[in-house]
């Protein structure tokens, strides 16, 4: 199993991630997948109270939050029998629009990948040492203490 997981502080191209992904497992010798799953998640541009969003933060304590987020993904990609999994996460203040998290699976069949993929984001969106504040365009801020619905 095939595993990487990377943390941003400054904006990346979901796609160009997927790519190189795809291109490093051709490159190691990792079979192609018959099967990938993938979700790009971007900040939305409205505040959980409905105002505006001028930016989301994210917080995290390095070196924690990579190790649970590799627990988080290697239990899911076993439970499914996924044979590759790519996480990419921002950190730090991510503008609305930019991508915040990039999942993409790699299976021999579309349900594993499909059921490992909504599993993980699960999996970040509660389980994830991520701190959330939003900062509104009149310049307050909150720390936000729960998560957005599916």
């Amino acid at each position: 199993m095939q595993l990487r997981i990377d943390l941003h502080s400054t904006s990346f191209e979901p796609l160009v991630a997927l790519a190189r992904w795809q291109e490093e497992q051709q490159h190691s010798g990792i079979s192609n997948s018959a099967a990938e799953a993938v979700f790009v998640g971007r900040v939305r541009g409205v505040a959980a109270d409905g105002c505006e969003l001028e930016a989301l933060e994210l917080e995290h304590y390095p070196g924690m939050t990579e190790q649970q987020l590799e627990r988080l993904a290697l239990d899911c990609c076993q439970r499914h029998g996924v044979n590759s999994c790519l996480v990419q996460h921002r950190i730090g203040r991510v503008l609305p629009g930019e991508a915040i998290v990039l999942v993409a699976m790699g299976a021999d069949r579309r349900g594993p990948a499909q059921r490992c993929c909504q599993e993980l984001l699960e999996a970040l969106k509660h389980d994830a040492p991520f701190w959330k504040r939003e900062w509104r365009a009149d310049g307050s801020s909150e720390w936000l203490s729960g998560n957005t619905p599916l």
